[in-house]
This record gives structure tokens, C-alpha cells and sequence, in this order.
């Protein structure tokens, strides 16, 4: 009776589990990260945001690249995850009204802080669930604090809040959406790329949870912790 050895790749895995694992990653990555923009018709009244964006922050001369999905609901409530390449999550950002808890799944730990702290250090700008939904939505008219600028067709391409500075560059197709909106606040600059935006979704299950703190692996950590292990994520 022949015998027929599987080949196997450098990592030891027969060749056809590998090219299966590419096939799977490539599907996700199909699925996860849309291929060309694309968004939903603007509601009379938006009670929810969520979409997926591309984001980069040039601070203290270093230059930070990412992908994200980002959910707001209105009032006060907001999630971000932020991806590695091949679709891992490498962190959660979960906002409850004026507090916010930073989540790395992998080392099983979570930093606590206010919102805008939480934003500050991880975005770059302190901006809330109802600035961002609004921003988002290319309508700042109900937020106090913020003076704004538009184009001939009333959209809203720039904006400023104190030291805060927003200017979008892109819209999508013919809306007031923005598309590709540039931030600046103190030296920190960041480029803005939405890549899909919808409105009023059905929220899926637990989207909220905090469910890392029922967990008993999951541990406090300061900031200096969080910043440790990211110097070391993909």
C-alpha cells in the first residue's frame, strides 16, 4: 500500500491547512475591510453611527497607522476596536456617557479613565460620542462650544472647538457625509479616512457589555502598562 506523505510548509503545517488559513484570512478581510467607500442614507434623526475607518496620528514625530469599526450611540455611549492586518483585534475602546475603559483582549487587561483622557491618549482628540456623531454626520448645528465654516452647499467642511480643529477634504459622492476629514489639536495631527457609514442599525447583542470586567482574568493596569504592551502588538 503507497504511502503519501503531506508536504509540509516552514511552520509545519501540511500545505493545504495552510493555503485554507490564507483562504480564511483573505475572507475576512474581504468581509471586514470594504473594498471601496460606501454609506446609508442620512436620516431626519440620528440616534446611532457605526461604520469602519482608517486613521493616522503624526505625534511627537512619530507617525501611528491604524483600522478601526467604530458604534455611537446618542447620547453618551460609544465602542471603538482597532484591528491588526490580518482582522485581529488588538483593542477595544468602550465609552459609558463621561467614563471610558481601554481593553487589551490578549494580555487580558483594561485601563480605566475619563472619556476625554481615554480619547486624548488613544485618538488623539478628545471628542465625545455626540461630537463624533455629529461630525460624522456633517452637522455640527446643535453643539454648543463649536464655531463652524461651510461650502456653497451649506455642508459643513470645517470646524473649531477651543485649540480643536477639524477640516473635511472629502465628501461622499453627493452628500454632506464626510469622506476624509484632517484633525489637529496642540501638535497632534490626524487624517481620517471613513470607509463605510450607516445610520440607525440594529445594535447587535451586547455591543455595550463590559464584559472584561466579570471576567476574574482580566486585571487593572495604568496607562504606562497599556502603552508597554502596545509598543508590542502587530
Amino acid at each position: 500500500m503507497a504511502v503519501h506523505k503531506k508536504k509540509m510548509t516552514r511552520s509545519g503545517r501540511p500545505e493545504n491547512e495552510a493555503a485554507a488559513l490564507l483562504f480564511l484570512a483573505i475572507s475576512f478581510l474581504i468581509t471586514c475591510y470594504p473594498s471601496r467607500p460606501s454609506f446609508s442614507p442620512l436620516p431626519p434623526q440620528v440616534k446611532s453611527i457605526e461604520g469602519y475607518a482608517s486613521f493616522r496620528l503624526a505625534r511627537e514625530g512619530g507617525v501611528a497607522k491604524s483600522r478601526f469599526s467604530f458604534l455611537f450611540l446618542l447620547p453618551g455611549q460609544g465602542r471603538i476596536d482597532i484591528y491588526a492586518p490580518l482582522g485581529r483585534t488588538i483593542s477595544s475602546l468602550f465609552i459609558e456617557e463621561n467614563e471610558a475603559f481601554f481593553v487589551l483582549p490578549s494580555k487580558k487587561i483594561y485601563w480605566r479613565a475619563t472619556r476625554e483622557e481615554a480619547m486624548s491618549n488613544i485618538l488623539g482628540f478628545a471628542l465625545s460620542p455626540q461630537e463624533m456623531t455629529t461630525i460624522l454626520s456633517g452637522e455640527l448645528g446643535e453643539l454648543g462650544g463649536w464655531n463652524q465654516e461651510r461650502d456653497g452647499r451649506g455642508r459643513v467642511i470645517r470646524g473649531q472647538r477651543d485649540d480643536l480643529r477639524f477640516e473635511v477634504r472629502q465628501f461622499f459622492e453627493d452628500s454632506r457625509l464626510p469622506h476624509l476629514i484632517t484633525l489637529s489639536h496642540a501638535g497632534d495631527k490626524g487624517t481620517l479616512r471613513i470607509l463605510r457609514l450607516n445610520f440607525n442599525q440594529p445594535l447587535k447583542k451586547d455591543a455595550f457589555r463590559l464584559s472584561f470586567l466579570e471576567d476574574e482574568k482580566y486585571a487593572a493596569a495604568t496607562w504606562a502598562e497599556i502603552e508597554k504592551w502596545l509598543r508590542h502588538e502587530d
